[in-house]
């Protein structure tokens, strides 16, 4: 009885493991029902990196986190395996002695690299075979995911530079549109609309799937994705309710849409509280000022209440963001810095 029960137990550990593992890396968005490895590692961990400061997490933290989850998957599925070979100890040639040798047995079979002087017959070949192919699919998946997540940070961090390059630092919608304005490229800000709500859809669907893609961060990039959302979102709201231009007025509107989108949901997804944000007169009368000096038309209802209300409707999920992962805001005005700083 005590055999069946901690073969048993091991098959237990193992279909849960594995099932969390495949939730994790294949399935998007995860599934319910499972042991939510890596989620409950970041709940743990992150408040030991940030120790309760606003400070950047580090770009060993993500990257830690992967390899801790993917670590712990193994051994629990190495020792459920492990309780199942022990449960059939007598069915090994020669019989397995103790849950030491048990544990190696399994190792070797996860690892397929055998399993020592003990040759498995009857029920625990099935078992050594069955922790081979389980290995062989963790390790798959593990490379697979690897890659996958080296694409989806390239691609998010390729947008964040298009961005920072051109508003300054720290960025700021307000600086993007006047380094266009002395360039002559006002025409140019259709595509960083376009680009921006395609950015902003491709960041929703890889983060969504796969949470812990929230913490990667490269260090060469310099601005944190979330602040750049925050330009994308006031480069769109101010199209969309101050700029007098039709044609970029409605583009703005789906991008502001698809960067809500995207603030909103992870916000949602990390259980974040929205952080209460609204931009001061100054800095409004400021940004109506230098738009106009720029050469940027406004419209005959541009109203700076209004946009203001809007901005802390759609701003107040990014700054959650920003503050969750201790980076900075965009700010609605910065004084404008030439593009290629001596």
């Amino acid at each position: 009885m005590r055999a069946i029960l901690e073969f048993l137990a091991g098959l237990v550990i193992v279909a849960i493991t594995f099932r969390d593992l495949v939730q994790t890396v294949v399935v998007p968005g995860g599934a319910r029902n499972s042991l939510h490895v890596s989620k409950h590692l970041v709940d743990l961990a992150l408040p030991l990196w940030t120790r309760g400061q606003r400070r950047e997490i580090a770009v060993s933290f993500a990257p830690t986190i992967l390899i801790t989850s993917f670590a712990i998957w193994v051994l629990l599925l190495i020792l459920g395996l492990a309780l199942m070979a022990h449960a059939l100890a007598g069915q090994f040639d020669p019989a397995l002695t103790g849950f030491g040798e048990a544990l190696f047995a399994a190792g070797g079979a996860f690892t397929t690299i055998g399993t020592g002087r003990a040759q498995p017959t009857a029920l625990a070949a099935f078992v050594v075979v069955g922790g081979g192919l389980t290995g062989l699919a963790s390790m798959t998946m593990a490379v697979t995911y690897v890659l996958e997540v080296q694409s989806s940070i390239h691609e998010r961090d390729r947008g964040v530079l298009k961005i920072s390059t051109s508003a300054g630092r720290p960025p700021s919608a307000l600086v993007l549109l006047e380094h266009y304005a002395s360039l002559g490229c006002r025409g140019e800000l259709d595509n960083v609309l376009r680009n921006g709500r395609d950015w902003c859809a491709a960041v929703l669907q890889t983060h969504s799937s796969h949470p812990w893609l929230i913490y990667f961060r490269t260090p060469s990039v310099g601005t944190a994705w979330p602040t750049s959302l925050g330009v994308v979102m006031d480069v769109a709201l101010i199209y969309e309710l101050l700029i007098d231009d039709d044609a970029l007025s409605g583009l703005g509107s789906l991008t502001r849409r698809q960067a809500s989108s995207l603030a909103t949901e992870l916000s949602k997804l990390l259980k974040l509280d929205t952080t209460d944000i609204d931009a001061s007169d100054q800095e409004i009368a400021d940004l109506l000022e230098r738009l106009r000096g720029a050469g940027y038309r406004l419209r005959a209802d541009a109203n700076g209440d209004d946009f203001r209300r809007a901005r802390a409707r759609c701003a107040g999920p990014i700054e959650s963001l920003c503050r969750h992962l201790g980076a900075d805001g965009a700010p609605l005005t910065m004084p404008v810095t030439p593009l290629d700083p001596p």
